[in-house]
């Protein structure tokens, strides 16, 4: 299915969305758009499409693994076995963005490792780059949409490029095309309109501005996160200031699956829910979307592929939920990213299904 707000189901767009006649209202509409009623719309279309409203297997990505562990606490009942993959979420108290952000960060500087140590020429490419960016009037270029590419803007390439199986690759094969050709003696040097298209194409805020305006929220039961990504930051901020890194000479890192406040002001798309997000941001009554009680007490075989190096879902905090879930059963591999049901789907669910099914070994 289509979750709510996203596909043909009600699909929450940059116009849609416009309907709205203030940020208070429109806020207040996307309270509903979490894990809880997820769930919520998941069991009102079981009990009318499986036979005798009997439980399914459900499959949950990323995500969808989230959803899948509020499934495991609020509709139990509905469930026959639960799959994850790349998606288990911390479920404590409050609002866990912040032990989220602490221990990302520290991934996402071992991604950049990998990533120079693989394509060690991008070094200086990127520096070359941010070094432009940054002696532009007004700190950036102009993008296609009508947005502005900034040096902070630039290392968010890291959300799509660090994590999936060829996000190395694809992220090199841009800054192969960072400049236009220099076809006029003394041209002056131009970035690339395929290299600034590709960066918001990568980015797709565009097509999906929910996914920025509700990401932190999927971590607060009770608590606001108060734009947490934002404050880790500037605990780091040492190592991942783009404009001193390049002056000094340093390979400039770039950031994971976090959503910074000033997004809200360089990405067109997103700048007409600039005071929704501030809205959500302080929020401080989510609604509960987990039960660690009930998870403990848990009946449904649950199996899931647990990524060592997952740069979104960060592997410890996984395993810190993984022993609260009566049942559970890992698989931890590191032969896939986070990416490994689209990389090898019959790979990764024939061996889930193994596990559930009594073709694996219980260890």
């Amino acid at each position: 299915m289509d979750q709510r707000g996203t596909g043909l189901s009600s699909p929450l767009t940059v116009s849609s969305m416009s309907q709205f006649k203030s940020d208070d209202e429109l806020a207040d509409f996307l309270k509903h758009f979490r894990a809880d009623n997820i769930v919520n719309d998941a069991e009102f279309i079981r009990v009318r499409i499986v036979p005798d409203a009997g439980p399914w297997t459900i499959l949950g990505q990323s995500y969808g693994g989230f959803c899948a562990v509020t499934y495991l606490s609020f509709a139990p009942q509905g469930l026959k076995q639960v799959l994850l993959t790349g998606g288990i979420p911390p479920i404590g108290d409050g609002c866990t963005a912040d032990s989220v952000y602490i221990a990302g960060f520290e991934q996402v500087i071992r991604q950049n490792e990998k990533y120079y140590k693989r394509y060690p020429q991008d070094i200086k490419i990127v520096q070359e780059l941010v070094n432009y960016l940054a002696e532009k009037e007004g700190g950036g270029v102009s993008l296609p949409s009508g947005g502005i590419l900034t040096p902070r803007g630039l290392q968010t390439l890291g959300l799509s490029g660090l994590g999936s199986g060829a996000g190395f690759e694809r992220m090199h094969y841009m800054f192969e095309r960072v400049w236009d050709p220099t076809l006029v003696l003394g041209a002056p040097k131009r970035l690339n309109y395929f290299f600034l298209s590709s960066f918001e194409k990568w980015l797709s805020f565009d097509t999906n501005p929910l996914y920025a305006i509700l990401h932190e929220s999927i971590y607060c039961q009770g608590s606001p996160s108060r734009w947490s990504a934002s404050r880790i930051r500037t605990e780091v901020e040492d190592k991942f200031d783009a404009i001193k890194a390049a002056r000094e000479g340093l390979p400039v890192l770039f950031t994971g699956e976090m959503i910074f406040p000033w997004m809200f002001d360089e990405i067109h798309a997103l700048k007409q829910f600039k005071d929704v997000a501030h809205i959500l941001a302080e929020k401080k009554d989510w609604s509960p979307l987990y039960d660690v009680q009930v998870l403990k007490n848990n009946k449904v075989p649950v199996a899931a592929a647990v990524y060592y190096d997952d740069l979104y879902v960060n592997f410890k905090l996984s395993m810190e939920t993984a022993s609260q879930i009566a049942g559970f059963r890992p698989w931890i591999t590191n032969e896939f990213m986070h990416s490994g049901l689209r990389d090898d789907g019959s790979k990764v669910l024939d061996h889930l299904l193994g596990m559930l099914n009594g073709r694996k070994p219980l260890f």
